[in-house]
């Protein structure tokens, strides 16, 4: 089976190579990361395409960034920088429930700066200029 366009091929090996520097079998990695050892096997030898997700968990269970992962496998562009979305999703330490509100909340930040640039914003009146009490001209 030829491998999948794109730089999954790449992911795979370092996906190995991390693996086998922590020292882990396919086995427990795959049972770290939720996905069976076949799967597993196919992501490294870049026969597969792992999502977002699964490269989220085989990042945390190989104590690796999930971003460099992301870059890797071409879901995220090094150059341009870390996708918010992404990043959020990749915390494990954050629920699913405050995933949910953070990304609403920047969501709605996205919003309120478009409406802002789009709308006219007024320049502020003149107002004269009056003398302070007690000063003369």
């Amino acid at each position: 089976m030829p491998n999948l366009p794109g730089r999954v091929g790449d992911v795979g090996s370092y996906l190995k190579e991390q693996r086998e520097h922590a020292k882990l079998s396919v086995r427990q990695l795959a049972a770290m990361a939720g996905v069976s050892n076949p799967y597993l096997s196919q992501i490294e030898r870049g026969l597969r395409k792992p999502s977002a997700e699964v490269l989220q968990q085989l990042a945390k269970g190989l104590r690796i960034s999930a971003e460099a992962l992301y870059v890797r496998a071409g879901i995220l562009d090094g150059e341009q920088g870390f996708d918010v979305h992404i990043a959020v999703h990749a915390d494990p330490q954050l629920s699913e429930r405050q995933k949910r509100v953070l990304l609403d909340l920047y969501t709605a930040f996205l919003e309120e700066g478009e409406h802002a640039q789009t709308a006219e914003i007024p320049q502020p009146a003149q107002t004269p200029q009056t003398e302070e009490p007690g000063q003369s001209a």
